[in-house]
């Protein structure tokens, strides 16, 4: 059973946590503690003294102040207390997918690790949620075809296989895929977001003496950037950039047809990247 913190509602624990005719018993998962209302707060401060040993209660707790004296009740109280740190850094999330994969006993390419954490390392939770999808769905090694008929088995184009095609000479293909994701509905924003940070890696890896920890990106992210950078020259990037620069500006409003930048985007893109 899952409650939220910010939309308590009085007397939602006394009805979860209460004992079952039918004997059935179920968790309690509390989100959004961070924001908790002032109803929340006073009736779990009441509950901590007696609660039902029967019914565990997990409460989440994104941090901030709101709720310290709860959280101060909790730990003076003896209950477990599980601190995680944020994940931010995709190598830190490739290491999660592989380590949720090995826990299943299974196996994953380097590159099915990569591609799930370009298209879906925003999200935490869908980019697990996929990962568990594909140890169900996948028999043997799970590799980047998978991962490509995934997500044409969910029909959508992500930003990031957008940019991946279109910073790869791929203009057709972009084109498609961006039309595909227009199709399901997917926001011009995030796609041109996309389109500007794979440029960002494309422009920070040749600059001269540049370190890996100044790079702040993952090492296979910072090989591959390197791999794309051969294909391009200066006078093409800037042009690319500057291209994308001005998509940014009409998806956020300056345009009546955020949908035609994109595009434009696109094949500017493809037309910069032939630049010598």
């Amino acid at each position: 059973m899952r409650v939220d913190a910010a939309t308590y509602e009085r007397g939602a624990l006394a009805l979860h946590t209460s004992p079952s005719l039918f004997g059935d018993h179920c968790i309690v998962i509390v989100t959004g503690a961070e924001h908790m209302n002032d109803a929340f707060l006073t009736e779990m401060l009441a509950y901590l003294p007696q609660p039902n040993a029967d019914i565990p209660v997990i409460i989440q707790h994104g941090g901030g102040t709101r709720g310290k004296k709860l959280l101060d009740a909790i730990a003076a109280g003896g209950w477990q207390v599980a601190r995680i740190e944020k994940i931010k850094r995709d190598d830190d999330k490739a290491r999660l997918v592989t380590a949720d994969v090995r826990a299943a006993g299974r196996k994953i390419t380097d590159g099915a690790v990569r591609a799930l954490v370009d298209a879906l390392g925003q999200d935490l939770r869908e980019l697990l949620s996929a990962t568990s999808q594909l140890l169900a769905d996948v028999e043997g090694m799970i590799t980047e075809d998978h991962i490509r008929d995934f997500y044409a088995g969910r029909n959508e184009a992500t930003p990031f296989e957008i940019a991946d095609a279109a910073l790869a000479g791929r203009t057709g293909q972009a084109l498609a895929l961006a039309r595909h994701a227009f199709a399901t509905r997917v926001n011009p924003v995030p796609i041109v977001a996309a389109l500007a940070a794979k440029l960002r890696q494309l422009a920070i890896v040749q600059a001269p003496g540049i370190t890996q920890r100044e790079l702040k990106m993952a090492p296979w992210q910072a090989q591959r950037a390197r791999r794309e950078a051969r294909g391009w020259s200066d006078a093409g990037l800037g042009q690319a950039i500057r291209a994308v620069a001005l998509a940014d500006e009409q998806v956020k409003g300056a345009s009546r047809d955020p949908q035609f930048a994109v595009e434009h985007a696109i094949i500017t893109i493809g037309r910069a990247r032939r630049t010598r």
